[in-house]
C-alpha cells in the first residue's frame, strides 16, 4: 500500500509513477477523499473539545442555580453528541473507501526499471550453460505416460482440466526436487525452515497483494478461507502487525508447499503438460530487511535461485522485467528461465521481487530502528527457489535419453536411493 503522506507532499510524482504502470493520474481522487477524512476527523475533534467544555460547564450552572443555562448546555451536548456520530459514520466511510483506492493500486517500480509495454521488451541479462544438442527432442508429456509415470486422464475425471497424477519414480523425484532445495535454502544458505499452512484468511492476501484485485486468480473456500497461490503469502504474514527491531533483521525463511491458482486469465496458454497447473508445488524464499539491505539482500536471493539451476546442471537466462511484466506487488523483479528443449525457448522458473515497504504497509509491519522514535515499514522479498513442477520439467526433457527415460542430476541421486536415471 501507498504512504498517503507521499501523496500529500509528491502527487505529480505519484501520478508519473503510477504512468509508468499504465493508469491514469490517481492523486486527485485520492486527495480529495483524504481531505474529506481529515475535514470529519477535524470537526470531530473539535466537537468532542466542545461537548468535554459544555459538559463541564453544566455542572457549574447547576452549582450556580441558573437552570435555563444548564439546560440549554445539555441540549447542546445533546447534539454534539448526535452530530458525532453522524461524524464517526462519515468518517469510517471516506477512510475505508481511501483504503480501498490505495490497496487498487500497484507498487511504485524502482527507478531502474525499464519502461516498457509487456514481456518482449524484458531486458536479457546474462546466459547460464549451453543448452543440450537433443535431436527431435520429445516434450515431457510424452515421456512421463510412455514411462506410465504421468497420468492426465485419470486426474482429468476426478478433478478436471490442468491436474495431474504423478506416479512411482516420478512422484519420489518430486519429493527428491523439493528436499534438495530446502536443503540448500536451509543448510547452506541459512533461511529458516518452514511448514507452513496452505490455507489463509483474508487479510493475508491483502497483504501481500493478491487481495482485492486478483480474486479470480485465487480458490475460495465455502468458510471464507483462501487456498494460497504461493508461501510468499504465509512466509511474508509472519511479520504481520509485528514491531520488529532493528537487530533482528534481516529475517530469511523458506518453504515448500502446494500452491494452488484458478489461472483464470491463462484460458488456452499451456494446456498441455505440467508447465501451467491449477495446483503444483514449490518452494519459496521470502525475506524481510531494512529499506538498507534489500538491494543487497536481491541480488543475494537471485544467487540462491540461480545456484540451485546450476547444480542441477540447468541452462538458464536471467532476465530484469520491464514496466509492462512487472507484478502488481513488486518494484523490482528478476526471472529466471530455464531451457525446455521441446519448446525449443527458455521458460520462467522463478521471479526474485524486492517489493520494498509496500507489502508492509498493508501488513502494518513496522521496523523499530535503534534511536529513533518514529517506527517505519521494513522491506519485504520473495522469490521462486524453486518451482517444482517446471524443474521436473526442465529435468525430464533436458535430460532425455534415446531409450525413452531420463537421467537424475548427479545432485538428486542420494535423495533417490542412488537411482541413476528412470526408463
Amino acid at each position: 500500500m501507498h504512504d498517503i503522506r507521499f501523496i500529500r507532499e509528491h502527487a505529480d510524482l505519484f501520478d508519473a509513477a503510477m504512468a509508468r504502470r499504465k493508469l491514469p493520474p490517481q492523486s486527485a481522487g485520492i486527495l480529495h477523499c483524504d481531505q474529506q477524512w481529515r475535514s470529519c476527523q477535524t470537526e470531530l475533534q473539535l466537537a468532542q473539545s466542545r461537548r468535554n467544555d459544555a459538559s463541564k460547564s453544566i455542572g457549574m450552572a447547576k452549582k450556580n442555580g441558573d437552570e435555563a443555562e444548564a439546560q440549554r448546555l445539555m441540549d447542546e451536548v445533546a447534539a454534539l453528541k448526535e452530530r458525532m456520530t453522524v461524524l464517526e459514520g462519515e468518517a469510517h466511510e471516506h477512510e475505508v473507501k481511501l483504503r480501498h483506492m490505495l490497496l487498487e493500486l500497484p507498487n511504485i517500480m524502482a527507478d531502474d526499471v525499464a519502461d516498457g509495454a509487456d514481456e518482449d521488451d524484458n531486458m536479457e541479462i546474462r546466459r547460464v550453460g549451453d543448452p543440450p544438442s537433443i535431436h527431435a527432442p520429445r516434450d515431457h508429456v510424452d515421456i512421463g505416460q510412455d514411462l506410465g509415470l504421468l497420468d492426465f486422464e485419470n486426474a482429468a475425471v476426478i478433478s478436471g482440466a490442468r491436474f495431474a497424477y504423478l506416479r512411482g519414480s516420478l512422484a519420489r523425484l518430486e519429493r527428491a526436487l523439493a528436499a534438495f532445495m530446502i536443503d540448500m535454502n536451509s543448510v547452506e544458505f541459512g533461511c529458516l525452515e518452514i511448514a507452513s499452512p496452505a490455507l489463509v484468511r483474508e487479510d493475508a492476501l491483502v497483504g501481500t497483494g493478491q487481495l482485492p484485485k486478483f480474486a479470480d486468480d485465487l480458490f475460495k473456500t465455502q468458510d471464507e478461507r483462501w487456498l494460497i497461490p504461493t508461501a510468499e503469502v504465509t512466509l511474508t504474514n509472519l511479520v504481520r502487525d509485528r514491531i520488529i527491531a532493528e537487530e533482528e533483521l534481516p529475517l530469511r525463511y523458506t518453504a515448500w508447499t502446494p500452491c494452488f491458482r484458478a489461472e483464470a486469465g491463462s484460458a488456452g496458454r499451456d494446456t498441455r503438460g505440467l508447465i501451467r497447473m491449477h495446483q503444483f508445488s514449490k518452494v519459496e524464499l521470502v525475506s524481510v530487511t531494512t529499506p538498507e539491505q534489500s538491494p543487497e539482500e536481491h541480488e543475494r536471493m537471485l544467487h540462491i535461485a540461480e545456484s540451485l539451476l546450476k547444480r542441477l546442471g540447468l541452462s538458464y537466462r536471467v532476465v530484469a522485467l520491464c514496466s509492462g511484466d512487472i507484478g502488481f506487488s513488486a518494484a523490482k523483479t528478476y526471472d529466471l528461465e530455464v531451457w525446455i528443449p521441446s519448446q525449443d525457448t527458455y521458460r520462467e522458473i522463478s521471479s526474485v521481487s524486492d517489493c520494498g515497504p509496500f507489502q508492509a504497509r498493508r501488513m502494518a509491519a513496522r521496523l523499530r530502528r535503534d534511536g529513533e522514535k518514529n517506527l517505519v515499514p521494513p522491506h519485504t522479498l520473495n522469490g521462486s527457489a524453486l518451482a517444482v513442477g517446471r524443474t521436473m520439467v526442465a529435468i525430464m526433457e533436458n535430460y532425455q535419453l534415446a531409450d525413452g527415460g531420463f537421467a537424475i542430476p548427479e545432485v538428486l541421486q542420494p535423495y533417490m536411493g542412488g537411482l541413476e536415471k528412470i526408463t
